[in-house]
């Protein structure tokens, strides 16, 4: 049976036990506030009974605190961590294409297509008075105004790119970061819990973690116990699939820099990422999400408007032949002119420079590649499929770039080809090309090689030279420019057909210029405003639907906030009530106490003579 000062015992229980939940209360009150804390919870239970050989069987010894156990629900905490990747991504998309549509905005005066307006007012203003030389002059500023703010666009897309590509690396620092603490908490958390406690504090930062890194990319977490109540657990942290942390190893992604592109529009120096363990990281996969797929998408979205045909060439050779491209119009190219990256299954090559011979009858484009100098093809091709950058299903800053170098290229030439049929102030026909380019080398004009024909006068195959500065492939928006000699000179301006003849009111080519504003078969829209204003409002279409999800996704993720925290937040209130609930428990066990001293009293001191 129990001995004479059992009772002490089990109102000592009490008191420890109530002490421990008053101060676990405590606690949770303290961190009601704290961003990630876990509400925490004594849990209590009798201690084992004593089995007495008197008539009553079994007697209680009191109270004990098993665990004091995190409140946490992991189903709300995957729901959190995928939905947060969905809101990370579209908030990343939202803010850069807010900031293309920034750039093109259509909502003050200065708007693309008002820009491209006024020089058709100018223009206009210069048809019923073509010798006037201050209207002359107003026409080439407008034109050039207008080119400069081209220019401006692709610059301005240009430094969007390049803090894309900046924040590419920033958002991989942050993962390796984020990884190794994660790495650090596991072996923290296992050093304590294999011990018999249990690292409540250490697992809600290392929650907290895994939240931020929800954002970046999609994660998956796994936890598993090793052995048999060693008290050691394996916590593993999958990013897209791949191992991203192991208990107490991690991987980590390596920042590199290319020296070759797939774009003649890229900054310099666009990143790549790769696992340090060796294993290829694929910025395309459809399951990466977050804020890192989002900047991969940005960055290189092309609309599924890349480069690609079959290659032919022998092993050895230091050429590759691309036929059946599916570029066959050079408006709309766009690969680099030098150190451009040719991908033929998995092999990627370099070239230094590339020619393009077009069928007139056809319109098919061959083009051949010159490899970079040391490099030869690996294997034979015959037909292999071949590729210049990926095929990203999504409308980045190289697709509104392409959009601008195909307006531009497309206008020019027409523009350009009218002009050169007529005479000058002077009577002069120059065939001067109104607008043209900056070479980036020399700072000159651009010359564009007029069409040849053979011997018979046929026209010949058109071919353009990539190291040769002599064809609009090579006009861009980020260099075209009004012909210096017609700034310099607004009388160059071509506005009659027949100077001599038709004097100095013929404008008969100045008509022609004017009327390319409403020419619709200049371009698969329509008319040339039509095309600026499709692109702008395809591009306002995109950035309203990225923050409609966005501003969607937000009440998403607050309502399973709000979810998670209703089991794992802290309620001061219902804090209050168990603290005042416990110390009235706490209380009668120190009454318990009292009572069993006077007992003891009256047994020891006055029991007996």
């Amino acid at each position: 049976m129990p001995n004479t000062f059992f009772g002490l015992s089990i109102a000592k229980s009490g008191l420890y036990t109530y002490q421990a939940a008053i101060n676990t209360a405590a606690h949770n009150s303290s961190n009601a506030d704290t961003i990630g804390y876990s509400r925490q919870q004594a849990i209590r239970s009798a201690t084992d009974a004593l089995q007495i050989t008197g008539s009553y069987g079994m007697a209680g010894t009191g109270v004990n605190v098993n665990n004091i156990i995190q409140v946490r629900n992991l189903y709300y905490d995957e729901k959190f961590w995928n939905n947060n990747a969905v809101y990370g991504n579209n908030t990343t998309k939202q803010y850069y294409l807010s900031n293309i549509e920034n750039y093109m905005s259509e909502v003050n005066m200065n708007g693309t297509t008002a820009v491209f307006d006024e020089i058709f007012t100018a223009m206009s203003g210069l048809l019923g008075d073509t010798g006037n030389i201050t209207k002359r002059t107003e026409t080439a500023e407008a034109s050039q105004t207008f080119a400069e703010y081209l220019n401006f666009l692709h610059g301005g897309l240009q430094n969007l790119q390049d803090e894309c590509n900046f924040e590419i690396k920033n958002t991989a620092d942050k993962i390796n970061s984020l990884a190794e603490q994660i790495a650090c908490l596991n072996r923290q958390i296992n050093t304590i819990e294999v011990k018999g406690a249990v690292a409540n504090d250490l697992r809600d930062a290392r929650a907290l973690l895994v939240d931020q890194l929800s954002e970046l990319a999609n994660v998956t977490v796994m936890e598993r116990s090793v052995g048999d109540g060693t008290g050691i657990n394996q916590y593993i942290v999958r990013l897209d699939g791949k191992t991203l942390v192991d208990t107490y190893d991690f991987n980590t992604l390596e920042v590199i820099a290319e020296e070759s592109s797939v774009n003649i529009n890229d900054v310099d120096g666009m990143y790549k990422l790769k696992w340090s363990n060796g294993q290829n990281f694929d910025p395309r996969s459809t399951t990466l999400g977050g804020t890192l797929k989002a900047l991969f998408e940005v960055r290189d979205g092309n609309n599924k408007l890349n480069f690609n045909g079959k290659a032919t060439g022998n092993k050895g050779d230091t050429e590759i032949k691309i036929t059946d491209a599916s570029i066959n119009d050079f408006n709309l190219l766009n690969i680099p002119d030098s150190k451009g990256r040719i991908k033929i299954g998995a092999a990627e090559y370099v070239y230094d420079s590339f020619t393009a011979e077009q069928d007139l009858k056809t319109g098919e484009i061959t083009y051949t590649f010159k490899l970079a100098a040391g490099s030869t093809l690996q294997d034979t091709l015959n037909g292999e499929p071949a590729k210049i950058g990926d095929s990203i299903e999504y409308k980045g800053i190289p697709y509104y770039m392409g959009q601008l170098n195909e307006f531009i290229r497309t206008f020019s030439n027409a523009f350009n080809d009218v002009h050169k049929t007529g005479q000058d102030f002077y009577g002069n026909n120059e065939k001067l090309n109104f607008f043209t380019g900056k070479h980036p080398a020399t700072g000159e004009d651009l010359v564009f090689a007029e069409p040849t024909k053979d011997a018979n006068g046929n026209p010949v195959s058109l071919v353009i030279d990539s190291s040769k500065q002599n064809s609009y492939y090579h006009l861009t928006a980020g260099n075209v420019k009004v012909n210096a000699e017609i700034l310099k000179d607004p009388k160059k301006i071509a506005c009659a057909e027949d100077r001599v003849n038709g004097g100095i009111e013929d404008s008969k080519i100045l008509q022609g210029l004017i009327a390319l504003k409403t020419d619709v078969t200049m371009f698969k829209q329509g008319r040339p405003d039509s095309f600026l204003q499709t692109m702008v409002g395809v591009l306002g279409i995109d950035s309203k639907a990225a923050k409609n999800i966005m501003e969607s996704q937000d009440n998403i993720m607050r309502a399973i906030d709000s979810q998670r925290m209703s089991v794992s937040g802290v309620d001061s209130d219902e804090e209050a009530m168990d603290m005042a609930r416990f110390k009235k428990i706490y209380d009668l066990n120190s009454k318990v106490i009292s009572i069993m001293n006077e007992i003891y009293s009256k047994l020891i001191n006055e029991t007996g003579l």
